[in-house]
C-alpha cells in the first residue's frame, strides 16, 4: 500500500510484497487431454500448436508488463477477463507488444458487463484506424455456458458470482478453477466447482467486506468445494504477514504471492 508504514508494508519477506492480482495457466500441449461434453465420445486430445504450452492469462492489471518481463513470457493464447476494474484490466495496452510478435489480435473472453466497460475505456482499440501500432483484440462475451478457446480445444466452464452489485466470471479449466473478487457464489455455480483439485479463491483480509470474501467466507468456499489444494488471492495489508498468517490456515489452504508456481 503507497505511504503505509505497517508491518506488512515494511516487510522484508519477499511474499508480503505483492504486485496487483493475475495468473497465468500455462499447458503443455504434448500432454493435454480434456473431457469435452460436445464431443461426440466426451474426450478429444489437444491438437499440438505451435508452441510448447498454451498460455492463459487470468485478467490483465497494471503490472501486466512487468510481470509478462520477469517470468519471460513470449507468447500468450488468450486472456480471461474476471471484471472490468481497473485493477484487473488496467495493462491492456501492452498486449500491442504480443500482437506485434505473434501476428494477431488478442482473444479476450469476458461477460457483457466487463465488455462494455473496456469498449468504453480502451475505445481507441476498437474504433477504425489507420495508426499503426494500436493494441488489436477481439472481444468474446461468455454467458453461463461452456466455451473454447480459439485455435484450441482448450474447453473454459465460467463460474457466475456477485462483487457486491456487479456479476463477475471466474473461471474452471480442467482440475483448476480460478476466482477473484468475488462476494457471492450461487449454489448452481458452486456445483461447477465440484471435483476441482486445486481451487483459486480471493480473501481480502480476516473482517468482513463489502464486495470482497474475508478469510472466513474464503475458507467456507472451500471446506464445501473440497479441494486437493486451495489457494487465497487478493490479499490486501489488512490480512497481516503472510508468515504469521499461513501457519493458521487449514491443512491443504494456502495464501498466494508474487512468483508462486503450481503444479496441476
Amino acid at each position: 500500500m503507497i505511504a503505509c508504514h505497517c508491518d506488512v508494508c515494511r516487510s522484508s519477506d519477499e511474499r508480503d510484497t505483492r504486485l496487483r492480482t493475475s495468473a497465468l495457466l500455462q499447458i503443455e500441449n504434448s500432454k493435454l487431454k480434456i473431457e469435452n461434453s460436445a464431443d461426440a465420445d466426451n474426450n478429444s486430445q489437444f491438437s499440438i500448436l505451435n508452441s510448447q504450452f498454451t498460455n492463459i492469462l487470468f485478467d490483465i492489471g497494471p503490472d501486466f508488463r512487468q510481470q509478462m518481463l520477469r517470468h519471460r513470457v513470449d507468447h500468450l493464447d488468450a486472456i480471461l477477463i474476471t471484471h472490468a476494474h481497473r485493477d484487473h484490466v488496467g495493462g491492456l495496452d501492452d498486449i500491442r507488444s504480443f500482437n506485434y510478435v505473434q501476428n494477431r489480435k488478442m482473444d479476450i473472453y469476458l461477460n457483457a458487463e466487463a465488455r462494455h466497460a473496456i469498449e468504453r475505456d480502451y475505445h481507441y482499440i476498437f474504433e477504425p484506424h489507420q495508426f499503426p501500432g494500436l493494441p488489436e483484440a477481439n472481444l468474446h462475451t461468455v454467458d453461463n455456458s461452456q466455451f473454447s478457446i480459439v485455435n484450441s480445444q482448450l474447453v473454459v466452464t465460467p463460474i457466475c458470482a456477485m462483487h457486491k452489485d456487479l456479476p463477475i466470471l471466474g473461471y474452471r479449466v480442467g482440475e483448476m478453477a480460478y476466482i477473484t473478487d468475488a462476494n457471492y457464489i450461487g449454489p448452481a455455480e458452486m456445483e461447477k466447482l465440484r471435483g476441482v483439485r486445486v481451487l483459486v479463491v480471493n480473501a481480502l483480509r480476516k473482517a468482513k467486506h463489502f464486495s470482497h470474501f474475508s478469510l472466513p467466507e474464503a475458507l467456507e468456499v472451500i471446506a464445501a468445494v473440497k479441494p486437493e489444494q486451495a489457494y487465497l488471492t487478493h490479499i490486501s495489508h489488512e490480512m497481516g504477514r503472510h508468515a504469521d498468517v499461513e501457519c493458521t490456515l487449514p491443512a491443504g489452504v494456502h495464501l498466494a504471492y508474487d512468483n508462486l508456481e503450481v503444479d496441476i
